[in-house]
C-alpha cells in the first residue's frame, strides 16, 4: 500500500498587486488587484509505507506548501491526493492520528508551560490512553534523552533541546507517516547526528514513513 499518493497537484495564491505612488494606493484602497501566483504545478509522486523519502529545492520551491497540502493545512487548486488512504483536507479528524508533523520554524509546544505539559495536551488533542501515553513518552525520552528537560518551560530550551521535543510530541500517538519540514535547521552538527539517527532507528523498528525536507544534503545522504 502506497502511505502517500499524488497526482497533478497544484496550488495557487491570489497575491494584491500594490500600484506605485499616492494615486496607485488610493486606486489599492478603492479597487484592488491580484497576480496568480503558481507555488506549486502539477507535480505527481509516490511514496511506497516505510520509505524514507528527501524533498529538496531552492527557497520559494514549493516544499513548504506541499507539505501543508499533505497535511491538510491548505486546499489544493487541483489534482488529487492520498495519505494513508485519506484525502488530508477532506477527512481531517480521522487522517491527523495517523500522522505526525515537526515544521523547523514552528513549534507545536506551548511556549510558558513545561513540557510535560504540553505532551499532556497533546495526548488529550490525539485521545491517546494514559497507558499508552506513559509507556511511549518513556521510550521517546529515553532514546532522545529528555528526562532533564519534562520540567522546563520551553522558552528556556536551546534550539536543539526543542527540536528533540517537537520530535516527542509529533510522536507521542504513534503515527505512521512523519513530516519532517527542514527539522534540522539552525542545529549543532551533534545534535543533527543525534536527530537522523532517532529517525533511522524509528525507521527501522517501527516502519514509519517519513518524508523530509531540507536544505542540508548531508540530512539526505544520511537518511534517504
Amino acid at each position: 500500500m502506497l502511505a502517500i499518493d499524488v497526482k497533478d497537484l497544484r496550488k495557487q495564491f491570489s497575491v494584491q498587486k500594490n500600484r506605485e505612488g499616492l494615486s496607485g494606493a488610493l486606486k489599492d484602497l478603492f479597487k484592488r488587484e491580484y497576480n496568480e501566483v503558481t507555488a506549486v504545478k502539477d507535480i505527481s509522486f509516490q511514496i511506497p509505507q516505510g520509505e524514507i523519502c528527501g524533498y529538496i529545492g531552492e527557497n520559494g520551491a514549493g516544499k513548504s506548501t506541499t507539505i501543508k497540502m499533505l497535511t491538510g493545512i491548505l486546499v489544493p487548486t487541483s489534482g488529487e491526493l492520498k495519505v494513508n488512504g485519506y484525502v488530508p483536507f477532506k477527512d481531517r479528524e480521522k487522517f491527523v492520528n495517523g500522522i505526525g508533523v515537526v515544521f523547523g520554524q514552528r513549534s507545536q509546544l506551548w511556549w510558558d508551560i513545561g513540557v510535560i505539559e504540553s505532551f499532556q495536551l497533546l495526548r488529550k488533542v490525539y485521545r491517546v490512553s494514559e497507558a499508552d501515553f506513559r509507556k511511549r513518552l518513556n521510550e521517546l525520552v529515553e532514546r532522545l534523552q529528555l528526562g532533564d528537560l519534562l520540567n522546563r518551560p520551553v522558552r528556556k530550551l536551546s534550539l536543539g533541546q526543542r527540536m528533540r521535543c517537537e520530535l516527542v510530541a509529533s510522536l507521542l500517538h504513534n503515527p505512521s507517516i512523519l513530516f519532517l519540514d527542514e527539522p534540522t535547521i539552525g542545529l549543532d552538527i551533534v545534535v543533527k547526528t543525534e536527530i537522523r539517527d532517532f529517525l533511522l532507528q524509528m525507521n527501522k523498528e517501527q516502519g514509519t514513513t517519513i518524508l523530509l525536507t531540507t536544505h542540508d544534503l548531508q540530512d539526505i545522504e544520511a537518511l534517504c
